[in-house]
């Protein structure tokens, strides 16, 4: 099973490697998609080689989407060709997962109308008006979707998210 990451520069780097190690140690494959196709630097300095452009990710060719929080949300959610494949992935029903910061790539996507999510505080307000139900717990799955509030729910978030990609098996 192959897992893709879309992520830009500012990304939290908790966000990004604690699920990225967790899907390797499930056997997943695992691709990093940025939007050039260069090299990315997390809020604490971390610097990640990208797979692949966003713009050459196939989401057909990937079993889960995962989104990490921090800036790198804000910054995807301004290029067409994130969006779209975030679009794909939940149009597909396919496993979707955003962290922190993450929903607000499923915002532009325009997929969260009537879902339950949980975010970073932060971002509340922008979910409710996309239609979006905001429930204050550390993760929340509303079917192929699972939300996390932040880096202190991240163990809980990775054992959720084995368990939906067991499920989906």
């Amino acid at each position: 099973m192959t897992a893709l990451f879309l992520v830009a520069d500012g990304f939290d780097d908790l966000q990004l490697f604690l699920p990225w190690y967790r899907l390797l140690q499930e056997g997943f494959t695992v691709r990093i998609a940025t939007p050039g196709g260069q090299r990315i630097t997390g809020l604490h300095g971390y610097r990640v080689e990208a797979d692949t452009p966003i713009s050459e990710a196939t989401p057909s060719e990937y079993d889960l989407l995962v989104i990490p929080g921090g800036e790198s949300p804000e910054r995807l959610r301004l290029r067409e060709e994130a969006v779209d494949v975030a679009r794909t992935f939940m149009d597909a029903d396919c496993p979707v997962a955003a962290i922190g910061h993450g929903p607000q790539l499923l915002i532009s996507a325009g997929s969260l109308d009537g879902k339950q999510v949980t975010s970073a505080r932060g971002i509340c307000d922008d979910l409710r008006a996309t239609g979006a139900h905001i429930v204050d717990v550390g993760t929340v799955r509303d079917g192929h979707l699972l939300t996390c509030r932040g880096n202190d729910d991240l163990p809980e978030f990775c054992k959720q998210l084995v368990s939906l990609l067991r499920v989906g098996a």
